[in-house]
C-alpha cells in the first residue's frame, strides 16, 4: 500500500478578532523553509518516586504553529500588519487580537487552532547570503486544536 502525502494545495485561513474579522486567506508559502510547522510539546511529565515508583502528570500546554510566507507577499503584508497591530508600543494601545488558524489540506482533512495569539514576528526584511530575501517566518500560540490530526 502506498500513501500519498502531498501537501501541494494546501490552505490556511487565518481570522483575528480586531485587525482580520472577516478573515484572510494564506496560500503563499515559502519554498526554503517549512511553510506551516506544529512543533512537539511536552503533554506530561515523569519523575521517579524515592522507591523507584514512576510517576507521571499531565501539563496544559500551549500549542505552537509556525507559518513561513514569501517575503514581499500579500500574504507577507498582511502578516505584518497583524504583528504592527499587535505590537505594543509606548504611547499606543495595540489590537490584542485572538487568533483563529484554519489548515485545509489536501485530502480533505481540516486542522483548526484556536484561541490564539501572535507572539513572534520579523519587523523588517532580512538578507540571505545567497542574495534573496529571508522567507518570513510568524509564531502563533494557540490554546486550543480541533478537527482531524
Amino acid at each position: 500500500m502506498s500513501n500519498d502525502i502531498t501537501g501541494f494545495g494546501s490552505a490556511i485561513s487565518l481570522v483575528a478578532s480586531s485587525t482580520f474579522p472577516v478573515g484572510i486567506a494564506i496560500t503563499q508559502l515559502a519554498d526554503d523553509s517549512d511553510p506551516f510547522d506544529m512543533s512537539s510539546v511536552k503533554i506530561a511529565d515523569t519523575a521517579m518516586g524515592v522507591n523507584g515508583d514512576l510517576i507521571k502528570w499531565s501539563r496544559a500546554i500551549g500549542k505552537p504553529v509556525t507559518i513561513s510566507v514569501i517575503p514581499g507577499s500579500l500574504d507577507d503584508i498582511n502578516l505584518a500588519t497583524l504583528a504592527a497591530a499587535n505590537n505594543a508600543t509606548q504611547g499606543q494601545a495595540n489590537a490584542q487580537d485572538v487568533i483563529t488558524i484554519t489548515i485545509l489540506y489536501p485530502d480533505g482533512s481540516v486542522i483548526t487552532f484556536s484561541n490564539g495569539f501572535l507572539t513572534d514576528a520579523p519587523f523588517g526584511s532580512s538578507l540571505a547570503s545567497s542574495g534573496r530575501l529571508k522567507t518570513k517566518t510568524y509564531g502563533f500560540m494557540f490554546q486550543a486544536i480541533t478537527g482531524t490530526v
